[in-house]
């Protein structure tokens, strides 16, 4: 309905049930590779760019970016792929999305699976009550101003855009699968077209007019995944996201793993996610 051009890849055959895979921030659809290979067996894995990134369309104004569009875009997307359900899942920025069209329109997520992010109102709660989780969320308010933000990515041949994945506070820790040189240069790829930060930062530039929101409970089978060693979100927020799922819920938290968890532990995260889209299948014949 926005009349905006999505990018999204795909695996798997049509008609396989759908399972719709949501980017964090910065990413783009790459960073679900190991998913993408993994379930295209019985699924259509769809991995998007989401509104403003890659290789999708960019609305040049950051009203454009509200969270009310954002989750009309999926709600949008999967009615263009021809189906009504999907396994939903969201990683960072795309697991609050996930969060909020699994809130919004239970209808259309059978399960739903977050990675390294809490239920939003968990958040935003958090986040007021501990002034660590506000340091550690300062980008949220460095983000605000314009265009400084996309110019401090840029230096240095995006040497922050590059240390966030590889740095030791930030990055892929030892025992992690490592991006390789490959990884890197798509990521700066993307990245370093013309005016390829301002969408992905403008996600960030309206959400003080969007959250926080009201409660609101989450119905589906939930699965949590979350890297211990995450530098931007405390863990105590996983636990706390219980509270909120009125179904099945389960938490899995990886003490040797960071923020980017599905590209850092690709094959537990994976076994994890089959376990949990088994067990709701095994629960409901019994």
């Amino acid at each position: 309905d926005s009349g905006l051009r999505f990018h999204y890849v795909a695996a798997g055959e049509r008609g396989k049930p759908l399972m719709l895979l949501l980017h964090g921030f910065p990413e783009f659809w790459y960073s679900w590779r190991h998913q993408l290979r993994e379930f295209k067996s019985e699924y259509r894995v769809v991995a998007l760019d989401l509104r403003g990134y890659g290789e999708t369309d960019a609305p040049p104004h950051k009203e454009n970016y509200k969270l009310d569009c954002l989750i009309a875009d999926i709600k949008d997307i999967l009615e263009s792929l021809g189906y009504n359900k999907c396994v939903l899942i969201g990683h960072d920025w795309g697991g609050m999305i996930a969060w909020l069209v699994a809130i919004c329109y239970p209808e259309m997520v059978t399960k739903l699976i977050v990675v390294n992010f809490p239920h939003p109102s968990v958040f935003t709660e958090y986040i007021l009550r501990h002034p660590s989780q506000l340091i550690k969320s300062g980008y949220y308010f460095f983000f605000q101003m314009p265009w400084f933000p996309e110019f401090m990515f840029t230096l240095n041949d995006f040497k922050v855009l590059k240390n966030l994945f590889t740095s030791q506070a930030t990055g892929i820790g030892r025992k992690g699968c490592r991006l390789t040189a490959e990884d890197i240069e798509a990521y700066l790829y993307v990245f370093s077209q013309p005016g390829a930060l301002t969408g992905p930062i403008n996600h960030y530039r309206t959400i003080f007019s969007c959250l926080p929101l009201q409660h609101h409970e989450v119905i589906m089978p939930t699965l949590l995944l979350w890297g211990e060693r995450d530098a931007f979100m405390e863990v105590e927020m996983a636990e706390i996201t219980r509270i909120y799922v009125k179904n099945h819920f389960r938490l899995t938290i990886l003490s040797e793993a960071s923020h980017w968890l599905q590209q850092d532990q690709p094959d537990i995260v994976n076994k994890l996610i089959w376990t949990f889209l088994k067990e709701e299948t095994k629960r409901k014949r019994e």
